[in-house]
């Protein structure tokens, strides 16, 4: 199980598919924020490669490849491979499920987001797979939420069901730099740090990833840190399919 939850939680932040490797462009920021206003990736749909380690609180560590198929707003849907052509892990991320196909476990997921936190201790929802996918703020900011400028960052503090989140936004790209979120009922956290970013259509988007998540299995509190590589990233106009069969 702590396997599958990996590959669940590799899509807190990872990567993508079908084209040729290009050379990775380093971001280069021309400006700084002077007022709040984070830099989002835009896209209709999205296919994306990256490279993933896994390190499991046992001391095991997985390497592999995931393959993605974005549809903004809409559905994620991912491919894990460790090599020789061979699928690991198939799952799709909607508005309403999270579903995962284990060719290697047998162990299927077919879980509502409130199914997914009675069980791991994690409150999750599309929009904030996407915005830790992408180095985006957890939520829009309104009203509620401490937002103050500290020295190159935006300090960004939200709560919203029960989690407490809190975001650094670099004031160079207008992205995430690091994010560390806390149910209230400390039954899980997670910490996302974005270490560079490559230019994308001129815009940032994230080149090197660290995961850091707790969470809770049947026999107890686990670990799991996850290193992300993104080694492609193509925003598309026309559609993609997104095939998925258990």
């Amino acid at each position: 199980m702590n396997k599958l939850f990996a590959g669940i939680t590799l899509f807190i932040g990872l990567g993508l598919l079908f084209s040729c490797s290009k050379k990775t462009i380093v971001y280069q920021a021309d400006g700084r924020m002077e007022g709040f206003s984070p830099v989002y990736t835009d896209y209709e749909y999205m296919s994306a490669k990256a490279k993933v380690v896994i390190e499991e609180e046992s001391g095991k560590i997985t390497r592999g490849s995931m393959n993605l198929r974005a549809k903004k707003d809409s559905v994620l849907w991912f491919i894990i491979s460790p090599g020789m052509g061979m699928e690991a892990v198939r799952g799709i991320i909607t508005q309403d499920k999270i579903k995962i196909k284990d060719r290697i476990g047998k162990e299927n997921v077919n879980l509502t987001f409130q199914e997914f936190e009675s069980i791991y201790g994690l409150k999750l929802s599309l929009e904030v797979f996407q915005n830790l996918l992408f180095a985006n703020p957890p939520y829009p900011v309104d009203y509620q939420d401490r937002l103050v400028r500290v020295k190159k960052s935006f300090e960004l503090t939200q709560v919203r069901d029960k989690v407490r989140y809190f975001s650094k936004v670099d004031v160079n790209y207008g992205k995430v730099s690091e994010m560390v979120s806390h149910s209230l009922d400390d039954r899980g956290s997670l910490l996302a740090s974005y270490a560079t970013f490559q230019d994308i259509d001129s815009k940032p988007f994230p080149l090197e990833v660290l995961y850091k998540l707790a969470y809770q299995l049947p026999e107890g509190g686990q670990n799991t840190i996850i290193h992300v590589e993104w080694t492609s990233v193509d925003p598309h106009s026309e559609p993609l399919s997104f095939p998925f069969k258990f």
